[in-house]
């Protein structure tokens, strides 16, 4: 148990979901390097679970993250620039696989996410937002630049919104940062954890290979012509529909009616 609890990065299986968790409280759950090898290396694992229906990722403690470790920063800035290079695209990898899981991957941000963490959450196909979250992408402030988190923020919320968030800095409550497209959903209730629970159950409820399928074919469309979008539509559609439950479910509503 105290291996666990001191382990920079959690993973829990229940219920068909994998469950994450940044566990650096005492750091505000500051990515590290080796919390961004194991963020990469559970996501990848829980890719090969075929029980595993969709991945939630949360922060131990008040804050969900608090960005890059600027201590790991300072130690690079002594250091060769292939090294600091390297560091980026593991984040950089880490984003893409995200993007990339076969399942869809929740956000579930309570407190602070900043910096990188406000990336890794926009990296996410969804984020569910406590009402007192707020999200930043201050890096500009110490001359530094919210490079690898651009291309996830620039998708996510649209050039202006995007440009404005990278060049001030500002700090986005929950409402303004759904508004912007930044969160999917805020939580207003008191029962936090009980509403987050109830929809991942809910989502892990859904037909696997139509998430799936779905999820797949949205990150496909990125940069595809409309009339190549439509084609990649119909192959899924002929796909979906030859599944078991497909099949099952056409069955039923059929024989409720």
């Amino acid at each position: 148990m105290a291996d666990r609890q001191r382990a920079p990065v959690r993973l829990e299986l229940r219920g068909g979901v994998a469950r994450i968790a940044l566990n650096r409280p005492g750091q505000r759950n500051a990515l590290s390097a080796k919390m961004v090898e194991l963020l990469g290396r559970y996501l990848a694992r829980v890719a090969s679970d075929p029980e595993v229906k969709l991945v939630s990722l949360s922060g131990v403690g008040a804050d969900f993250c608090a960005g890059a470790d600027l201590e790991e920063i300072a130690d690079s800035q002594s250091g060769p620039i292939e090294d600091a290079l390297a560091a980026a695209v593991a984040l950089g990898d880490l984003l893409v696989r995200i993007r990339r899981a076969a399942v869809p991957v929740v956000a579930v941000v309570r407190g602070r996410a900043i910096g990188g963490g406000a990336g890794l959450a926009a990296a996410c196909d969804i984020v569910l937002a406590h009402r007192d979250a707020s999200f930043a992408f201050p890096e500009v402030r110490i001359g530094f630049v919210p490079a690898v988190v651009l291309a996830v923020l620039r998708r996510k919320v649209g050039e202006a919104s995007a440009f404005e968030m990278a060049i001030r800095g500002q700090v986005l409550g929950a409402a303004e940062a759904a508004r912007v497209g930044l969160a999917t959903r805020v939580i207003e209730g008191d029962d936090f954890d009980g509403a987050v629970e109830s929809y991942l159950d809910e989502l892990a409820s859904r037909p696997a290979s139509a998430v799936s399928l779905t999820k797949r074919l949205f990150v496909g469309l990125d940069g595809v012509s409309f009339e190549d979008a439509i084609a990649r539509g119909a192959e899924a559609n002929a796909i979906a529909r030859m599944t078991r439950s497909c099949r099952d479910g056409v069955r039923r509503f059929l024989d409720r009616r």
